[in-house]
């Protein structure tokens, strides 16, 4: 880095007769702004991340496979209008519950299948019937996005913060230059 880019980046800082109060305030919103970027961007990232890891690898725990009977035959899939394929249908079911209790319920199933067949469905530790788990690629991806989230959150926060704070200096300069104006114009009016 050259000395004459080094000085432009850190003029705030040098001792001057044309340094304002308002630039070292400026200066110190840029250090704190760029500090909050590089640390606390990936700090809650990171925190982020875990947190939803470790609430998706939870959900994963507490919900097992368990084998269903249908009750009646599941019906054929309609067709639906934006064109996408599902095989599955809701369909009545009855399974054994970890602590032992039968239950029944609608369950998704694939179609076509008839009355008195096993099919899989996901239970909590109470034996309701719930959605399947995310799988481990969803869990990592879910985490990241979450990660990333955060990041850029804090990140989106420090730059308004610091757009604010410099959007305020430049209106105190403004006024500052507007009063000095006031009392030199009438001096330089005098000598045209």
């Amino acid at each position: 880095m050259g000395t004459n880019v080094r000085g432009r980046w850190l003029w705030r800082w040098r001792r001057s007769p044309l340094r304002r109060r308002s630039d070292v305030a400026e200066a110190w919103v840029v250090l704190v702004t760029a500090l909050v970027m590089a640390v606390g961007g990936p700090a809650a990232g990171v925190i982020a991340g875990s947190a939803v890891d470790e609430a998706l690898r939870q959900e994963r725990a507490e919900r097992f496979r368990v084998p269903a009977v249908l009750l009646e035959h599941a019906p054929a899939v309609p067709p639906t209008s934006d064109g996408t394929d599902t095989d599955q249908v809701r369909a009545p079911v009855r399974w054994t519950a970890p602590d032992g209790a039968v239950q029944t319920g609608s369950a998704l199933v694939h179609e076509g299948r008839r009355a008195g067949t096993t099919t899989p469905v996901w239970v909590d530790g109470r034996g309701r019937l719930v959605p399947a788990p995310p799988t481990a690629e969803q869990v990592a991806t879910r985490a990241s996005l979450a990660g990333a989230s955060a990041a850029a959150g804090v990140a989106a926060v420090a730059l308004t913060g610091r757009g604010v704070v410099r959007w305020r200096l430049d209106r105190s300069r403004a006024r500052e230059w507007e009063r000095a104006w006031a009392e030199v114009e009438p001096r330089w009016s005098r000598h045209l």
